[in-house]
């Protein structure tokens, strides 16, 4: 996985939980949904970089 990308889905993937987090907190169920489509979004994008990572071999 390049680093770059991988520092980037980390980077959607602690910024979603952290606003997940907030919402769950505040009672706001919009954010806590943005959030849990933030995280989603770095996961997806981190399962892709490994999937390209096995072909690369």
């Amino acid at each position: 996985m390049s680093g770059k990308e991988k520092s980037r889905a980390k980077a959607e993937q602690a910024k979603g939980k952290l606003k997940e987090t907030a919402g769950r907190a505040v009672g706001n169920e919009r954010m806590t949904a943005e959030g849990r489509a933030e995280m989603a979004k770095g996961d997806a994008r981190q399962a892709k970089e490994k999937v390209k990572d096995v072909f690369k071999r």
